[in-house]
């Protein structure tokens, strides 16, 4: 069972190449989904790869993650250009930024490209990084409301849990004990839960739990294989992204998805979206805007590579 889990885990921190069918390549679209409206507007359609939009705190651009680097896009689709991250060039769709909007997280290989994936801060606004976790791997989700932790995905000891640590670094403190995969743990806006996916029912379903790791509980019981709930700032919704048909632990690349509302007091689920060609790289993150009337999210396609 471990070994398989592990194999599953891993595939979704490949490299994208092994996930594309032989001569295609892909192309991605950023969307801007309105709740009044229940409608979504296409702002950006490339020949390349880009993926996981957050939501810049000002509400002026969205920032996305291609090819290691943080781009800004504009609400036009205009590419403001690269966020200054210094040495580290090997961004993964791992980031976000604080509630205060200082501070930008993000997940990365160290400079020399050795290792797997740390958690580093920089400025919001750009500038030289702050490495935060000495172990590898380790994945950015969330960041409490008010700064002072980070809450993250990591391996230790042949297994996937969720972690909390100090902005500033130091003691890293594991929330989740069940066997099997824990992941894309999200801090609510009033700080009272922590959200994440888990595998521990034998399905991939959104639980929550208290910032220390206690009363732990499921938010959704379905056939489907529901990850990613990002809480929206009004702290009613959260948007998760559903895999058509059970993809175990793992959450790859180019499968059938749609986006879906969870109203977290009642636990009723909707569907935003129909279904899509999407998965990893499609919402990793937190994208809601700063006013809670729109997320940010990536559909993918694949064209001939000749």
């Amino acid at each position: 069972m471990m070994k398989r889990f592990l194999v599953l885990f891993l595939l979704v921190h490949l490299s994208l190449t092994a996930q594309i069918p032989d001569g295609k390549k892909v192309v991605s679209s950023l969307y801007v989904y309105t709740l009044e409206t229940a409608s979504s507007k296409l702002i950006l359609k490339e020949n390349r790869h880009f993926e996981a939009p957050n939501w810049s705190p000002d509400g002026s651009f969205l920032l996305i993650n291609s090819n290691g680097q943080l781009e800004k896009i504009d609400l036009d689709g205009k590419n403001l250009g690269i966020l200054n991250t210094g040495n580290i060039k090997q961004a993964n769709n791992d980031h976000g930024y604080s509630f205060d909007g200082r501070t930008l997280f993000l997940s990365s290989g160290k400079p020399n490209g050795k290792g797997g994936s740390y958690i580093y801060r920089v400025p919001a606004n750009g500038g030289d990084p702050i490495q935060i976790t000495p172990l590898s791997p380790s994945y950015w989700h969330g960041v409490s409301p008010n700064g002072k932790w980070i809450v993250y995905c990591a391996e230790r000891n042949d297994n996937y849990d969720v972690y909390k640590m100090h902005v500033d670094g130091g003691e890293e403190i594991r929330l989740t004990l069940a066997e099997g995969l824990d992941d894309g743990p999200e801090y609510s806006p009033d700080g009272k839960y922590i959200y994440f996916n888990s595998y521990r029912t034998g399905t991939m379903q959104i639980w929550r739990m208290y910032p220390d790791g206690s009363n732990l509980e499921q938010m959704t019981f379905d056939d489907r294989s529901n990850w990613f709930a990002h809480i929206s700032p009004n702290n009613k919704f959260a948007t998760i992204i559903s895999y058509i048909e059970d993809q175990g632990q793992s959450h790859p690349f180019g499968k059938q998805v749609k986006l879906r509302l969870l109203n977290i007091e009642t636990k009723e689920i909707i569907d935003l979206t129909d279904e899509f060609y999407g998965g990893q790289g499609t919402i990793n993150v937190p994208s809601w805007s700063p006013d809670g009337k729109r997320f940010a999210y990536v559909q993918y396609g694949l064209k001939d590579s000749n």
